[in-house]
């Protein structure tokens, strides 16, 4: 006999009243095809497609000469006082961009911890010649300078733990705050980029790389604490700049670790441009994980991962940096 259907599934089937304000599944919506979801655009992966293109675009495996090349030698110095902004990844990638792209680059590494040496994956055990030997005992620059594997018309002045002890025995030498200057001076061959990677102090050495340069590189963490010591950093430079070397000046700052999820990031930002202008490159660069990853893989991210978005900003920043040294040459012949 067939089943009687129970009062639940009656009550199922039985037509309901319409709801007010409800949109059928596949009703007609009408929606601005402009329209992009934030979750779209602002997606921490890229499509596979536009990831290829932009490392492509990075790695110039053409080995063109996309990015101008400088009248002369730009000598900067990465300097921030600040630990933990960016001074060393900022140093690293810049020279890894600008070098694919066609300009020699040379990388000072003046920090004792030997960060830069690491993740240009250049030798800086104990023993090495590196930048010590250049600054205690006048060792010729290019017979410390090592060729970065792998990535053509880029060299890398190692620091080893030797360089801890340089900030007590240049006391007692003389002319202490030009020693690196000169060996720069002396260098024979050409570079289109010099990049001193500083400590992150005020001490000797980072006096010895602003009086080396022409031009300071300030990266500014997007955090409060990061802003507190700005003023302290831009009076030290005024002071070099008087006593010691009346070229310097501060040509670029770069913003780094920019999180725009909060809204203290767009803060800072919007301070740093206000009171910096146009120094303030338009490139920013976000968190990325990727960028963190690199180093222990003795790489910088643009060869790490070419199409992550660390590496299409600091490509971008190498960009913005080339293009202004072509409006306004700056240097000198090293």
């Amino acid at each position: 006999m067939p089943q009687q259907p129970t009062p639940d599934a009656v009550r199922d089937a039985a037509p309901r009243p319409p709801v007010v304000g409800a949109v059928e599944p596949y009703a007609d919506v009408s929606v601005d095809p402009s329209f992009v979801p934030r979750e779209t655009a602002e997606d921490d992966d890229p499509p596979l497609a536009m990831e290829a293109m932009r490392a492509v675009q990075i790695l110039n495996p053409s080995g063109e000469v996309t990015m101008p090349r400088p009248e002369r030698t730009r000598v900067m110095c990465v300097a921030n006082q600040k630990g933990g902004v960016g001074k060393t990844t900022t140093t690293v990638n810049l020279a890894v961009a600008l070098a694919l792209h066609g300009n020699r680059v040379l990388v000072i590494d003046l920090d004792p911890q030997g960060n830069a040496s690491t993740g240009l994956n250049v030798p800086h055990h104990t023993g090495v010649p590196d930048v010590y030997d250049c600054l205690i005992n006048s060792l010729p620059l290019e017979d410390v300078a090592q060729a970065v594997e792998g990535i053509p018309n880029l060299w890398c002045v190692p620091a080893t733990i030797d360089l801890a002890g340089a900030e007590i025995e240049l006391v007692s030498v003389v002319a202490r705050e030009s020693r690196l200057a000169r060996a720069i001076n002396a260098y024979p061959g050409h570079f289109d980029y010099v990049f001193i990677d500083c400590p992150p102090s005020l001490g000797l050495l980072t006096v010895n790389a602003l009086v080396a340069a022409e031009e300071v590189l300030i990266p500014i963490q997007c955090e409060y604490y990061a802003l507190e010591g700005l003023n302290q950093l831009i009076n030290n430079i005024n002071l070099v700049r008087q006593h010691l070397n009346p070229k310097l000046e501060v040509s670029t700052i770069l913003l780094t670790m920019y999180d725009r999820r909060t809204r203290l990031a767009d803060a800072v930002e919007q301070d740093v441009r206000n009171h910096f202008g146009d120094k303030v490159l338009r490139a920013v660069i976000p968190r990325n994980v990727r960028v963190s990853e690199a180093p222990s893989y003795g790489q910088s991210v643009m060869t790490y991962d070419p199409g992550s978005r660390g590496a299409t900003s600091y490509f971008e920043a190498a960009q913005e940096i080339a293009d202004r040294g072509v409006k306004e040459p700056v240097g000198r012949n090293a």
